[in-house]
């Protein structure tokens, strides 16, 4: 009897303590940014960003491939420095953002490939197509914020595009149909 009690309470302990490993961060929208980049007619490297972050990562720390992420951002965030080109890439050709405002992100396996590295695959949404894609990851930061005084993460993420998968390859191979994709994000545990 006295084993049975005593494995039953370390159980629940083990078990509240599994409960308590994952954390849930949400996005820092003001510090989380996607730049995207491609081949221009073998001219220029042409950038772009988006903005305007939601989402949230489940971190489990003990297990980091337990953790998941979601992320979202509408279409119209899209900043290029020229107002006719952002103007294009929101129509049908491209991003199709009246049909389709939101681009998401739901990540569905988690690789840990180092201390501080990983693979994230999920599916990425957007102009109305879902694929999958795997983004190669780094935590940058992992710590309470010393301004905020609250648990902070920082992450650093890249991946390559083709835009033709999800139906937007207008001018491709002219203007090049691969597109360089560099993540950088803040996270917090929310307030109370």
């Amino acid at each position: 009897m006295k084993n049975f009690l005593l494995t039953t309470v370390m159980g629940a302990t083990l078990a509240t303590a599994a409960q308590a490993e994952t954390v849930a961060y949400v996005l820092d929208p003001s510090h989380s940014q996607i730049v995207f980049s491609y081949n221009h007619l073998g001219f220029s490297t042409t950038t772009g960003m988006f903005s305007g972050f939601e989402g949230s990562i489940e971190l489990d720390q003990e297990d980091p491939a337990a953790s998941s992420v979601s992320v979202s951002f509408p279409a119209k965030s899209l900043i290029t420095g020229w107002p006719a080109r952002e103007e294009h890439f929101l129509s049908e050709d491209f991003f199709g953002a009246e049909a389709n405002p939101l681009v998401t992100f739901t990540s569905t396996l988690i690789e840990v490939t180092g201390e501080e590295t990983g693979k994230i695959t999920g599916d990425l949404t957007m102009n109305g197509i879902t694929q999958s894609v795997v983004l190669d990851a780094t935590l940058n930061q992992l710590e309470d914020h010393p301004m905020e005084n609250r648990p902070w993460a920082g992450f650093d993420a890249t991946t390559t595009l083709l835009r033709s998968d999800f139906d937007m390859g207008q001018f491709a191979p002219f203007v090049g149909d691969d597109v360089a994709i560099d993540i950088s994000i803040e996270a917090m545990v929310p307030a109370e």
